[in-house]
């Protein structure tokens, strides 16, 4: 007589997303399907489809609990001037998503979004428009700030993942070896490169980004 095997495991919304969280730390946001998900909660991907209708509001629910656990300034904690504010909002951004940057990913494709995380643009445009700016200027503003925070996260990121897998990179060796009189100054901080690359500038072009767009 065959074994019964049961009815499935019953799962919420809170396993889903988190097994979901769980997939995309091990493996990366391409590995999330509804059939590894499913695989990850003891269920069927005909079962999650009770609770999420596809990819997509799977990923939404993701990015608003990851919103929802991430504290953001209290308003009396941001400067009143126009320039420091939008620093000091950046950096917030910058802070909340440097932890998850497949997150970056997701938002950078412009399409799905955390109506939490619109916090951070609409602090900065505030602040923009406070400096003087025409709002068609102070998103523009925004979105330069954006890209500038999107590149530098997934630049560490990637760098950061390439470091722990030890070995020297192609980049370093190329280094080591420069040609100085075709590259007079790369070959004299060749030996430097990979430090002084993995400073963390992000402050220092932030500032120079703000000074240049805001009055």
């Amino acid at each position: 007589m065959p074994a019964r095997t049961g009815r499935p495991p019953k799962i919420s919304r809170a396993d889903i997303v988190t097994a979901a969280h769980r997939v995309i730390e091990e493996d990366g946001v391409a590995s999330l399907t509804m059939r590894r998900l499913a695989r990850e909660v003891g269920s069927t991907a005909m079962a999650l489809y009770h609770h999420v209708r596809d990819k997509e509001e799977l990923l939404l629910l993701l990015l608003d609990d990851y919103a929802a656990g991430h504290a953001r300034p209290a308003e009396e904690e941001l400067p009143g001037e126009p320039r420091e504010r939008v620093v000091a909002v950046a950096t917030a951004m910058r802070e909340a998503l440097a932890g998850c940057p497949w997150i970056v990913d997701v938002l950078r494709a412009d399409d799905l979004l955390s109506v939490g995380g619109l916090w951070y643009p609409e602090k900065i445009i505030d602040a923009a428009l406070a400096a003087g700016l025409a709002m068609e200027d102070a998103v523009s503003a925004y979105r330069i700030i954006w890209h500038y925070t999107a590149g530098e996260i997934g630049a560490r990121a990637a760098a950061a993942g390439r470091r722990a897998e030890g070995g020297s990179t192609y980049r370093e060796r190329v280094f080591a070896e420069l040609d100085a009189d075709a590259f007079p100054r790369l070959a004299e901080v060749g030996p430097r490169w990979a430090e002084l690359t993995a400073r963390d500038t992000y402050d220092r072009g932030l500032r120079a980004l703000v000074a240049g767009l805001l009055p």
